[in-house]
């Protein structure tokens, strides 16, 4: 019989830990299964590190942190990450996978709207955030904070692993098949995009929003994080008043919008997306077709972002996190600025994604991360 092809869902996971292709240090956590993904914690001993590595073939990630630590970390108790300094951490989940199975990581999206970049590392890795196929071993997270200081500990989820089996991205063509089926986009303009045409190309599309809500006269479309504040408790949920962190960008400050090398910024897309039950998808973080920008840190949707049945509901906002490269950029209302790439699923999840599982981004419009009370 064929190999069935797809990403593993949240039974192939629990499955997955019950058969010790996945361990845990502690039992997992209420809501750390996500329906196409999983959240990784951070364990008890981390590094503050001179530079970030990749180990390469033949090295694990602990020979390498002997050469590199500048001092060790008890996560069991909360520690301050200062910013623009690297640690890295072991996290309490390692795999031992079947050798069909491999995998990706990214970060979750408080992470990405944090300014915080991390990155996965494997024993013997040459590219960051990829575990190869029947992997065995550790699981690390390069955690560096480039906009806050955060204060971290053990247990804190920063990144989340996608598995697949097999070739999951499906084509243009497919892509095109399954909007027709569900509509993908929503479209500010037009209320449901389903036979009208929709920018395909390598992935589905989207562009920015710098109009905001067309009924107020002057609305905040977005947000630029603000220098030397103090740090932020990654356990804090609506701990912290946004305007000691974040600059609002007005509608009328967009004409034009110039984005500066060195700052971090936050905006939503124009249109709705729709994840359908039946796939995942993955944001594109950095593409030189839209410019010197990186868009997006935490890629990850999974099935049900953003999915309505009745359609009143369909199609949710994406917050992109945006930073410009090198130069000064021009960003302006409608440009395209990041592309979705979908995947098959190998079942249909138990789950989806949205307000039954407490899915904190469900519905979402312009929004900060979590810790952040907004008015």
């Amino acid at each position: 019989m064929a190999q069935k092809n797809g990403v593993l869902v949240d039974k192939d996971l629990q499955a997955l830990l019950a058969s010790g292709g996945l361990s845990v240090q502690t039992p997992l956590a209420p809501g750390q299964v996500q329906p196409a993904s999983l959240d990784v914690r951070l364990g008890a001993v981390g590094y503050r590190i001179q530079a970030g590595f990749l180990p390469g073939k033949g090295h694990t990630v602990a020979e390498c942190i002997e050469g590199l630590q500048m001092y060790k970390l008890d996560f069991n108790q909360p520690r301050i990450l200062e910013k623009g300094s690297i640690y890295i951490v072991k996290l309490q989940e390692g795999l031992a996978l079947p050798p069909q199975v491999e995998g990706s990581a990214s970060p979750k999206s408080s992470t990405g709207r944090l300014d915080i970049f991390v990155r996965l590392i494997t024993d013997n890795a040459d590219t960051y955030d990829t575990i190869p196929p029947g992997y065995t071993g550790p699981l690390y997270l390069e955690i560096s904070p480039l906009t806050f200081p955060i204060v971290a500990r053990m247990g804190d989820r920063l990144s989340q692993l996608r598995l697949r089996q097999g070739e999951v991205r499906i084509s243009d063509d497919e892509l095109a098949n399954l909007h027709a089926q569900t509509p993908l986009l929503k479209n500010v303009d037009i209320p449901l995009v389903k036979g009208a045409a929709v920018h395909m190309d390598q992935g589905l599309w989207m562009s920015i929003d710098l109009h905001g809500n067309p009924g107020d006269a002057n609305p905040i479309v977005g947000f630029r994080a603000r220098h030397h504040t103090q740090p932020v408790d990654l356990a804090r949920i609506g701990g912290y008043a946004w305007r000691n962190y974040w600059e609002p960008i007005y509608r009328n400050d967009c004409d034009p919008l110039i984005l500066y090398p060195e700052e971090f910024y936050i905006f939503a897309s124009r249109e709705g997306i729709c994840v359908p039950p039946s796939h995942a998808a993955e944001l594109v973080a950095y593409d030189t077709r839209i410019g010197e920008i990186r868009v997006h840190y935490a890629g990850f949707f999974d099935p049900g972002f953003g999915f309505d049945t009745v359609g009143a509901n369909h199609g949710t906002t994406a917050v992109l996190e945006v930073r410009a490269h090198d130069v000064p950029c021009v960003l302006k209302h409608g440009q395209p600025i990041g592309r979705f790439l979908y995947e098959k699923l190998l079942q249909p999840p138990a789950e989806l994604y949205g307000t039954g599982i407490g899915s904190n981004y469900a519905g979402q419009s312009l929004k900060l991360a979590k810790q952040f009370l907004m008015e």
